[in-house]
């Protein structure tokens, strides 16, 4: 059984709209937050090292998301995240906003692409072994 990265976030007045729902480009801030806290806090790979010291990034390449209800003011959502594809120098994460009702209570689920590039070139480079070596502790494993 792989694990599942989870953190929260609480929906704030700077993430909502005028109805007091969470405006969508909002999401994307969030989804770039737990990518960062997923980095630091489980592969031992802070964003300031990451760019800083190693001259490395993941930028996203792909994503893909389904809106499936509102969030909303004061909210807490709790954010997880798997990874359902590893390569060399990219990787998949399918990552899911939900609210306090549990699994029946998505928000929004994501599926994204992200590639490992030194950032003085962009050009493609392979994951750090540790980090590699990390990420799969989160690898769901294949449908049979």
């Amino acid at each position: 059984m792989s694990e599942v990265f989870r953190n929260t976030v609480r929906v704030r007045f700077k993430h909502c709209d005028a109805a007091g729902i969470v405006f969508y480009p909002r999401y994307f801030e969030m989804l770039n937050d737990v990518i960062e806290d997923w980095c630091a806090e489980a592969l031992d790979w802070p964003f300031d090292a990451m760019h800083l010291t190693s001259h490395t990034g993941i930028p996203t390449a792909e994503l893909q998301c389904r809106f499936t209800a509102p969030s909303r003011l004061g909210e807490l959502l709790t954010r997880e995240l798997r990874v359902t594809r590893l390569g060399r120098s990219s990787f998949s994460v399918a990552i899911r906003f939900a609210g306090a009702g549990g699994q029946d209570d998505t928000r929004m689920t994501i599926d994204q692409r992200l590639v490992c590039v030194d950032t003085r070139t962009m050009a493609a480079q392979p994951l750090p072994a540790p980090v590699r070596s990390a990420m799969a502790r989160y690898l769901v494993p294949a449908a049979a």
